[in-house]
């Protein structure tokens, strides 16, 4: 994303300096930490806004106004599948496949494109209001995010909100990237932090804190920007992470500290 880096560190600093890292005193959530089970390479030149995992192949969608586009991969293989750049000046966002649609969020455009999950050709769109940041699907609907601690539900056909939940005893959360997990809870990147937050969905309440400081080497760190993307391997226990402009993705799990 294009924010103000001085609003942004003072943002982080406040966490950092508060007990609860931005917490609420009476949550508790659960505090994880990451193992790292395997590493595949990411393309370094990938702003990365959305990544999920689906039948064996692996998607991903990047931002950056004018140069945004969306990728299928083999997830065994990395091998290319399908490519499509986004169209015009647009800056691009999350992705969430359900059904035969993978839909794709812009920023600040209040469009979400939808794409055959094959060719990734268009097939059609929908508009909202405000800002899009992370999507996935959640059974018979879509969660998305726009950059604050508020989760809005989607119809998966029409796009229309069915619902929202705040946040509960968390404060200053940015949920941006986000994914649906098989339990049924969400996982959601806390911008511009190297914070995953799992999220009861139902209630907004912060199950866990994932803490994935150590991921990167401080060379590494100095050539990327932040923490997003993340996918859950259906069927396992582990999940994919990466970051922007990050040259890794990460196949990890989620323990206890």
């Amino acid at each position: 994303m294009e924010r103000n880096p001085r609003s942004l560190a003072m943002a982080v600093l406040f966490c950092l300096l508060t007990v609860s890292g931005c917490g609420g005193a009476d949550d508790d959530p659960e505090r994880l930490r990451i193992e790292v089970v395997g590493t595949r390479p990411h393309d370094p030149q990938a702003f990365t806004q959305g990544l999920e995992v689906h039948d064996g192949v692996l998607y991903e969608s990047t931002g950056l106004t004018g140069r945004s586009w969306v990728r299928a991969s083999d997830l065994d293989t990395g091998a290319e599948l399908a490519r499509a750049d986004t169209p015009g000046e647009v800056f691009g966002e999350g992705i969430a496949r359900t059904g035969s649609t993978l839909w794709q969020l812009t920023w600040k455009d209040h469009t979400a494109y939808a794409r055959d999950p094959d060719s990734l050709a268009l097939r059609g769109e929908a508009t909202y209001e405000g800002e899009g940041w992370g999507l996935c699907a959640r059974g018979d609907r879509l969660v998305m995010s726009d950059g604050t601690g508020t989760l809005t539900f989607r119809d998966p056909v029409s796009f229309a909100v069915t619902g929202t939940v705040e946040l509960g005893g968390y404060r200053g959360a940015h949920l941006n990237e986000l994914d649906c997990a098989a339990d049924g809870t969400v996982y959601a990147n806390d911008y511009p932090t190297d914070r995953i937050l799992r999220i009861d969905p139902e209630s907004g309440r912060v199950l866990a804190v994932i803490d994935a400081r150590e991921l990167l080497t401080p060379a590494e760190r100095a050539r990327t920007d932040v923490l997003n993307g993340i996918a859950h391997l259906p069927g396992t226990d582990r999940f994919l992470i990466t970051g922007k402009y990050w040259p890794t993705i990460f196949e990890v799990r989620f323990v206890p500290v």
